[in-house]
């Protein structure tokens, strides 16, 4: 998929990540405690260069024991101080890292989980999937560590620069003069940083991506042999996203380097021009090592905001790309003002669900009509099957009528209200579907059934499931109802997928019953036992079933047959014998394979 995060990129890294600092905001509290023992560490810190000044002038220079004694005491007791300042500063600030990253990334799977379903069409699964943890991970190390020794480097910064000054102001002459040399390079390599750091994030989506589809459909590359084709493929796809790293690890390597360089040159002369002025009297020893001190305290300092700015444009791309997800909008939304409809209404009407003049392209194919000119009207009770050719329309009917997508042209109701007035929970809530290829969680049987109603009893769980002809076979497994599947039920049969899918249909009980071909997966006795079942749950409730074996819905109220997007006959299974070429060609097909 292309991507637009460079296209929408602020200016610098701090606009990008600005928006993150909202996240930060319910934890204040935090913050200002993490903040008071970063600046108390700064300070003691600051101290030591006094220490040290003291070690020299009162200790070594002196020749006293007992000042010596004093004076590298009262250092220990600094340094004791620095590390309890130090264990609460890096406890907080990592805590602060962990809870905005969970919290970023809940809002993001949030964001993910109302998203309209087209969005999926156009983005790939595993994208999305870097953004949830590399990019969230990413943030929380900055939050969490950088961000900490950046600003405990800036204070150290300001403060060694102001503690060079009281200590000598000639010698600290040459550290301002060398300071904007340094931040040249920062600035410079900086900038790369960030654009190749967006680069490598999206090369690692990539690989996940390709990797998650290729596990997700091992069996398929296995049967084909295609073991070394893919895993040299999968490679190309690794050297890719090194190379985009080496650009960028080479990038930092030079900003480091620079910054090292000018910083331990600028000290080089410092100590020149200080080790003159010790000889000629000018100044104590102890006040050119304090000053040595606070000079390789401000060097570090430097250093440390130097790899952090690298970081922080490396982050500024994580941050564009999780703002950009989090700024979407859902396609497919509640009305704000929603209409609503009861039990009972329902009941009155006799039209439960009519499509009028309804046109609707897919997003990703806008030029291709799915479904055209469409008028049906189910009344409550009915059962409808949907018969045609593949690609006729039929699965893309149950995608609308549970407003998945909204038409271009034309309206759905529900009970004589438009679908686009009611909200989507209450709609959906209504509705029971059946998918062709049923869909399980990496989860438990009793997991699986019960998303049809969370909050079930066991009762009524093993209950549905015995009307959907699958307690049998789940009282087989290794843990009956708590045995765990596998990845989208890898460990069942397909025939059992499909009743471990019925079962969560029965569990729901909807008032309007969608089946896709929902007995496709089954043996000849277990479909009869199925059946059975689907047709007690049919009794008084509108179903609508695509039916590509016709001998499923002869019995149908209403059969109606599509073809290419059009609805081109409507009746039950004798009228169209006789009206409908289409239906009789299908019927010709499948009843003379049946022999």
């Amino acid at each position: 998929m292309p991507h637009s995060s460079e296209s929408k990129t602020p200016t610098n890294a701090y606009q990008s990540l600005l928006p993150i600092f909202s996240f930060i905001k319910p934890y204040k509290g935090t913050v200002a405690l993490a903040l008071f023992f970063l600046m108390f560490t700064a300070g003691i810190s600051l101290s030591l260069g006094q220490g040290v000044k003291m070690v020299i002038d009162s200790g070594f220079i002196s020749g006293s024991v007992d000042q010596l004694t004093s004076t590298i005491l009262m250092l220990i007791g600094m340094i004791f101080l620095l590390a309890f300042g130090t264990f609460f500063r890096f406890y907080l600030m990592s805590w602060l890292g962990e809870r905005v990253s969970a919290d970023i990334r809940t809002a993001v799977f949030n964001q993910i989980i109302h998203l309209h379903p087209s969005y999926f069409e156009e983005n790939r699964s595993g994208e999305l999937m870097s953004r949830l943890t590399t990019d969230t991970a990413l943030l929380q190390s900055i939050i969490g560590s950088s961000f900490s020794m950046a600003l405990r480097s800036f204070f150290m910064l300001l403060g060694g620069l102001v503690m060079l000054f009281v200590t000598n102001f000639k010698l600290s002459m040459i550290v301002v003069v060398c300071v904007p040399l340094i931040l040249i390079p920062m600035v410079i390599f900086g900038r790369r940083v960030r654009k190749l750091a967006s680069s490598s994030q999206d090369a690692i989506a990539d690989i996940g991506t390709y990797a998650g589809e290729m596990i997700q459909n091992i069996k398929v590359v296995q049967s084909y042999n295609h073991e070394i084709l893919e895993q040299k493929a999968f490679g190309d796809e690794v050297e890719k996203a090194f190379d985009v790293a080496k650009k960028r690890i080479k990038q930092r390597s030079f900003l480091f380097a620079a910054v090292i360089l000018l910083t331990f040159a600028a000290i080089s002369v410092m100590l020149l021009v200080g080790g003159m002025d010790v000889i000629e009297g000018k100044m104590t020893g102890g006040e050119l090592g304090a000053f040595v001190f606070y000079a390789i305290m401000v060097a570090m300092s430097v250093a440390t905001v130097a790899e952090v700015y690298g970081e922080l444009q490396r982050a500024a791309g994580s941050a564009t790309r999780l703002l950009e997800l989090l700024d979407i909008e859902s396609m497919i939304t509640s009305p704000s003002n929603p209409q609503h409809f009861s039990k009972q209404q329902s009941k009155q009407n006799t039209v439960a669900i009519g499509f009028y003049n309804l046109d609707f392209y897919y997003p990703s194919r806008p030029d291709v009509a799915a479904l055209q000119d469409i008028n049906l009207t189910i009344e409550h009770g009915q059962t409808v099957a949907l018969v045609g050719p593949s690609g006729a329309g039929k699965t893309t009917m149950f995608e609308m009528l549970q407003r998945f997508y909204d038409p271009q042209q034309g309206h759905i109701t529900l009970n004589d209200v438009s679908i686009e007035q009611l909200p989507l929970s209450e709609l959906r809530d209504v509705m029971g579907m059946v998918p062709q290829h049923p869909v399980l969680f990496s989860s438990d049987v009793m997991h699986n059934i019960g998303y049809g109603k969370p909050l079930a009893s066991q009762a009524e769980i093993i209950d549905a499931a015995k009307r959907a002809n699958a307690h049998e076979f789940i009282e087989q497994l290794p843990q009956d109802y708590e045995s765990f599947l596998g990845e989208q039920g890898v460990r069942l049969s397909g025939g059992q997928k499909q009743r471990i899918a019925i079962a969560r249909a029965i569990l729901k009980d909807p008032d309007v019953l969608l089946l896709d071909e929902a007995t496709s997966a089954l043996d000849a006795q277990s479909e009869f036992h199925v059946q059975e079942a689907l047709n007690k749950l049919m009794a008084n409730r509108t179903t609508i079933v695509i039916a590509h074996s016709l001998a499923t819905v002869i019995h149908a109220d209403k059969i109606v047959v599509m073809d290419k997007g059009r609805i081109v006959d409507t009746g039950t299974h004798q009228s169209l014998l006789i009206t409908s070429p289409l239906y009789q060609r299908l019927c010709e097909l499948q009843f003379e394979q049946a022999r």
